[in-house]
């Protein structure tokens, strides 16, 4: 590593180390997110994620960078995608599901590709693949869902199974959905600014699950967003909402209720994939304690 990434690193760079690579990877994966940086507050990825395995991802897409993951390989799936929101302008587009080339080959084309027919054993090794989610009780679970985003080209770069984890259905079609609209509805009526939004996966604490034996499945997903700039006339009633809140849904309804409860009163469809709304703080102690690292998202805590 070089002295300038070494200083990176000491001064609280997210600077993640790719054992199976043996050096630093070149273009839009690579060792930090220095070329997508916008789309953290203050610039700023989330602090205190240092365990080896993790990858940096700058999703590029014709020739624009739309939004940032954190990728694990191991794993085949992202840790969070990390997006400004901006309400999309048309409807959710027909469009191919992508792959992230670099991860595969650290030196192929930056841009993410469409999956073909015949799929690369370096891609099958390196990432998920669409066969994965073939048969499986689970959908595909956008993390930065294409609702938040407003061109068809940013909408279209959410389609990259790098921004995908195996969600259940009831989450993903329920109370999940039902989060993300909320989220656009205050960003609508509330932000006077930028909204940055992180949304990440929880695995399992004791043991991982995989589906496919390949992917893993998370335990929870969790959101946070920051909105450093709201109107000064704000309802007494959202008060609690800015400039940051944060939310952790159930992808399973077969946990315990430590961290959501379950409302039982729930239709049957959707019982047991509750979404548990908290504050930014409280969401931070719950990852810092399942990662069992000392997670900051925003820097500042969006002040």
């Amino acid at each position: 590593m070089s002295q300038r990434q070494m200083l990176k690193f000491s001064t609280g760079a997210l600077l993640l180390l790719l054992p199976w690579f043996g050096g630093l990877v070149l273009g839009e994966v690579n060792a930090d997110f220095s070329n997508c940086l916008d789309f953290f507050y203050d610039k700023t990825p989330p602090q205190g994620i240092s365990a080896a395995g993790y990858q940096p991802i700058c999703q590029r897409y014709k020739n624009q960078y739309h939004f940032a993951s954190l990728y694990h390989r191991q794993h085949r799936a992202p840790l969070y995608s990390a997006y400004i929101l901006s309400p999309a302008d048309g409807k959710r587009p027909n469009t191919s599901w992508m792959y992230e080339p670099q991860l595969a080959f650290s030196r192929a084309d930056p841009e993410m590709k469409p999956f073909t027919t015949t799929v690369d054993q370096n891609v099958i090794e390196s990432q998920a693949e669409l066969k994965d989610y073939r048969n499986s009780s689970f959908t595909k679970g956008h993390l930065n869902p294409s609702l938040h985003q407003k061109t068809k080209e940013d909408r279209e770069a959410t389609f990259t199974l790098t921004n995908i984890v195996p969600q259940q259905a009831g989450s993903n079609s329920g109370p999940w959905s039902r989060l993300e609209n909320e989220v656009l509805r205050k960003f609508n009526a509330f932000c006077e600014g930028p909204m940055y939004v992180i949304t990440g996966a929880m695995p399992y604490e004791s043991e991982a699950r995989w589906m496919n034996n390949r992917v893993s499945i998370p335990e929870y997903m969790w959101s946070a967003y920051c909105c450093p700039s709201y109107k000064s006339d704000l309802p007494k009633s959202v008060w609690p909402f800015f400039p940051t809140y944060a939310a952790v849904g159930r992808n399973d309804r077969n946990s315990g209720e430590e961290i959501v409860p379950v409302n039982v009163k729930a239709k049957a469809s959707v019982r047991g994939y509750d979404v548990r709304r908290m504050t930014l703080e409280t969401l931070e102690g719950i990852l810092s304690q399942r990662l069992d690292m000392p997670i900051n998202l925003f820097r500042g805590q969006c002040q």
